[in-house]
């Protein structure tokens, strides 16, 4: 089974800031019922104590998420931005990073959390990917990549 669905990958998202993205984004989670109602709320306030940017090299990512309590059914829901957006850096709190890339986790398996962020890991890792996800447009492209690597 596959964490990636086609109907959440979105492409050239314009948002304000990470407040208004992880909206966007939780409430796609929620009205395609792979949530429950308390997610948003979680996933933002965990962000707040426990950032989720990551430096990785020229194109920055964001994979915010929470506990799996908050969670009917694994899933990533996945955006590329129009401009990119400041996430707290998840090692060093004080320290502001551009994103453009965001994968919201809501994994319903407690410890999947764990595997799911080393099989991203390895995706960040990838500049040439992590350029192509970071600028391509059909969000079917972008799902036909994500599905063989997650």
């Amino acid at each position: 089974m596959t964490l990636i669905d086609s109907n959440l990958i979105f492409t050239n998202i314009e948002a304000d800031d990470k407040t208004s993205l992880i909206d966007f984004l939780a409430n796609k989670l929620y009205s395609h019922g792979n949530v429950k109602s308390t997610f948003k709320n979680a996933i933002e306030k965990r962000e707040q104590t426990y950032p989720t940017g990551l430096p990785t090299g020229i194109i920055k990512v964001a994979i915010p998420h929470t506990d799996a309590q908050y969670v009917n059914q694994s899933v990533i829901a996945f955006a590329n931005l129009e401009h990119p957006i400041e996430f707290q850096n998840m090692a060093a709190n004080k320290e502001a990073l551009k994103v453009s890339v965001v994968m919201m986790l809501a994994i319903a398996e407690p410890h999947g959390q764990v595997k799911t962020l080393e099989k991203l890991m390895s995706i960040f890792q990838d500049e040439t990917l992590l350029k192509f996800l970071s600028s391509e447009h059909d969000s079917e492209k972008i799902y036909e990549k994500l599905v063989t690597l997650l």
